[in-house]
């Protein structure tokens, strides 16, 4: 079990999923990861769901907002941050050359955060915890487990999010592929590839891709096929690394499945 009190700053905190029919997309992700949920008001018509394991927080949905939907934003998973001071991230994010999508503001009494992107258009939050931290599961099965940047500019991307968030990187070539891990302390938590022609020719702008553990990615994602998802990826081995998938879930929303070697 990995259990949490706390995330430290520059670390992935919270897998959130923007979708357009949450009641739909809630009942996908119980029924494929086995996830309770708890529902909590957040105006008079709708919730947020909070995704849960043994009680414990691993991830949320809710409705897309007003504003998304304007933009004709699609379904996807927002990938938070934790940091000491939102306000401050955001400034530096600036400074940088990514651009405030929304400056800082309080969650309640949960938290504050801020809206982001980084100089080559992937979106991330950021989230300076109080009396939220974020996932209190993380790294088993049913919980996130890596999160990894698509983006057609990885030496920018690199110097950007090092700057920000002290992050270190290190950058390897295996299988004809250039990977790039970042860590904050010793803690490896996320990864950075090019973007593949395939994506390009489909418009995919760059974005953060959440991964979800799993004990057997053939069965989770042969189980999200029949339940109307997608595979964009059918599952493969990433040699000496594990197993993935990717898949895109029945509202469109794409998030990968992984298990580890061994």
């Amino acid at each position: 079990m990995a259990e949490y009190t706390s995330h430290a700053p520059g670390t992935f905190c919270w897998p959130e999923l923007s979708t357009t029919d949450q009641k739909a997309a809630v009942n996908f992700y119980r029924t494929l990861f086995g996830w309770d949920v708890n529902d909590s008001p957040i105006g008079p018509d709708e919730v947020y769901s909070t995704f849960q394991l043994r009680g414990k927080s691993v991830g949320a949905a809710y409705n897309q907002r007003p504003e998304e939907r304007q933009h004709n934003v699609p379904p996807h998973w927002n990938s938070y941050v934790a940091v000491a001071s939102a306000d401050e991230a955001a400034k530096k994010a600036a400074s940088l050359g990514g651009k405030v999508l929304a400056p800082a503001f309080d969650v309640m009494d949960v938290g504050r955060m801020a809206i982001l992107q980084d100089p080559a258009g992937a979106t991330f939050q950021v989230w300076e915890a109080k009396k939220h931290i974020g996932a209190q599961i993380m790294r088993e099965p049913g919980a996130l487990t890596w999160t990894e940047l698509h983006t057609t500019d990885t030496e920018a991307s690199k110097k950007f999010y090092t700057s920000l968030f002290g992050w270190k990187e290190k950058t390897s070539d295996a299988a004809g592929m250039t990977y790039t891990e970042f860590s904050v302390g010793d803690t490896v938590g996320a990864g950075m590839m090019a973007m593949n022609d395939q994506m390009k020719n489909a418009h995919v702008p760059p974005h953060w891709m959440v991964y979800f553990q799993t004990t057997d990615v053939d069965a989770t994602a042969n189980k999200a096929k029949s339940l109307g998802a997608n595979l964009l990826v059918p599952p493969m081995d990433i040699p000496n690394v594990g197993r993935f998938s990717v898949i895109a879930d029945p509202q469109g929303a794409a998030f990968a499945l992984y298990k580890p070697r061994g």
